[in-house]
């Protein structure tokens, strides 16, 4: 006589399983908890205004990442994140937080980075789904990686400038300067990649070849926002100090690259008035005007079904520049 056949375990009637689609996350109700990829995530407050004059919660925030996750999580993967908390949403007080804390799920990676203090930090991964709602759920707003994978934390595959607009300079400059930029380092056959910083300004990155330390890669980054300061003296300023640039200019800034810096992520929403993201755009697009404010989380999903990623260069092994050859 045959052996009965095991009933299959039921998921609790608190636990929603489902692809990895903003419908993971109930529309109504405090809190619930998601099982996706095998791994169950607490998900709590959800009904906690997090822009409220826009009337977008904290659960249409974590319904956004899970929209963009296909997208997003290549970027993410096998990097340290910094998180930078908003517990009462975009406006409210926030707080930096490295080292992954106690009561994190077993499930979740860490990355052990030896800081100059002799002091080793466990940073989060975000390598999946169930890690993204994790670290969002904490009340990280906008999302910060290191500029290199865990594997090798010293060695970036990519260097990047944020422009940023010094007081009496408006968001054409900015773009004024991005296309400037853009044109100096395509003579040094880089080539370059252009987003919103969702905040104030444009970041440019360009991949590169592992292999340069940190410091090195700060270096050429230094040298070549002071080179654009000297060429476009009255457009463009290098000077880290903040009481010493010259009004109306646009930062190129170059310290970014520096030990433990980051820059928001692509896709990452940024706690800014109107929920804008950060977000990837063409050169051509540059040229045509773009604006901080046309990129929030209620259109970047659907720009990103018709678009595509257009950071997936960054992604890729082919077309990266040896910036070994300038250093």
């Amino acid at each position: 006589m045959a052996a009965p056949k095991a009933k299959p375990k039921s998921t609790p009637a608190n636990v929603r399983q489902a692809d990895a689609g903003p419908e993971l996350i109930p529309a109504r109700g405090k809190a619930c908890e998601v099982k996706v990829g095998g791994k169950s995530v607490r998900l709590t407050n959800l009904h906690k205004p997090f822009w409220p004059e826009l009337g977008i919660t904290k659960g249409d925030l974590l319904r956004y990442y899970l929209a963009v996750s296909p997208y997003l999580l290549p970027h993410l993967r096998g990097r340290a994140m910094v998180m930078k908390r908003y517990p009462n949403g975009w406006n409210g007080p926030f707080f930096f937080m490295k080292r992954t804390p106690s009561g994190a799920p077993a499930w979740l990676k860490t990355c052990a980075i030896e800081h100059k203090s002799k002091s080793i930090i466990d940073f989060p991964i975000v390598n999946d789904v169930a890690s993204l709602l994790w670290v969002v759920n904490l009340g990280c707003i906008d999302l910060n990686q290191w500029y290199a994978t865990c594997e090798d934390y010293n060695r970036p595959d990519y260097v990047h400038f944020d422009l940023d607009p010094v007081p009496g300079a408006d968001f054409a400059r900015v773009r004024q300067v991005a296309l400037h930029v853009r044109d100096a380092l395509a003579k040094l056959g880089m080539k370059s990649y252009p987003k919103t910083t969702g905040s104030k300004g444009i970041h440019i990155y360009v991949p590169i070849v592992r292999g340069p330390l940190q410091k090195q890669v700060w270096g050429f980054a230094k040298r070549f926002a002071q080179a654009m300061e000297q060429l476009y003296p009255d457009l463009v300023t290098a000077e880290y100090r903040v009481a010493r640039r010259p009004a109306g200019r646009v930062l190129v800034d170059y310290n970014q690259n520096a030990w433990g810096r980051t820059l928001a992520s692509v896709y990452s929403v940024r706690a800014k008035p109107g929920a804008t993201v950060s977000t990837p755009v063409t050169w051509d697009e540059v040229e045509g005007g773009v604006e901080i404010e046309d990129f929030t989380v209620l259109n970047v999903p659907a720009r990103l079904k018709e678009k595509g990623d257009l950071y997936r260069p960054l992604l890729l092994n082919r077309g990266r520049f040896d910036l070994s050859k300038l250093i």
